[in-house]
């Protein structure tokens, strides 16, 4: 990653992605900036990809967009051609090899595409040069080290996601408290066996007040 790429990922933004026993936690803030000016208080940052898969962007807005509308194109033609839905893995693949092919201009997104398939429930951390792994507890973008402190102290493999709802909300909340780039509000989706959805405003009203 060159340096420039690096310091746009690092200028804003927190998302995190939590593997739980029975599906996919995602989270994020949805502060829009611009060096330091705020271009939109509630932007969105977790797109569904299919009813069984999401990802969460940072970075470019523009380039994070692009590969948003890329990867659900290609998760529709899987879905026609083959008659099942695309695996969490292959979907994150052919978000990896996007970006390693404009290495030499670089998209500047980091991407976790999470979801649930026949495997299990799965997320995968991109950087923007198509850099993939697989992970249990993540974050990313500048308030990422801020949101690592409560995720890696509370976070339970094997715990069901009502236990690490609460968790997640509480590791963004913690970075909009301390991180200039990652505020406004915060936005959470679930993936499970009976698909994506995310949380209405009273359900994060809820999880709030159990940390605050």
């Amino acid at each position: 990653m060159t340096e420039t790429s690096n310091q746009m990922i690092l200028k804003g933004t927190t998302t995190a992605g939590i593997v739980c026993s029975d599906g996919v936690v995602l989270s994020s803030d949805t502060r829009v900036t611009m060096g330091s000016f705020i271009a939109h208080k509630h932007g969105k940052k977790i797109y569904q990809i299919d009813d069984h898969a999401a990802m969460t962007i940072s970075g470019s807005v523009a380039d994070a967009q692009r590969l948003v509308d890329m990867l659900i194109i290609h998760a529709r033609l899987y879905k026609m051609n083959f008659s099942r839905p695309i695996p969490i893995k292959s979907a994150s693949r052919l978000i990896a090899n996007l970006l390693f092919s404009s290495r030499y201009a670089p998209l500047i997104a980091q991407i976790l595409i999470g979801g649930i398939d026949r495997t299990g429930p799965h997320v995968f951390s991109l950087d923007p040069l198509g850099s993939l792994t697989e992970e249990k507890c993540v974050a990313t973008g500048s308030g990422s080290p801020v949101a690592y402190g409560v995720l890696e102290d509370k976070y339970k493999e094997g715990a069901t996601i009502k236990e690490m709802l609460p968790v997640v909300v509480h590791a963004i909340k913690s970075a909009m408290k301390r991180n200039t780039a990652t505020g406004g509000s915060f936005d959470v989706a679930v993936i499970d066996q009976n698909g994506y959805r995310e949380l209405d405003a009273e359900e994060k009203e809820g999880l709030t007040k159990t940390v605050s």
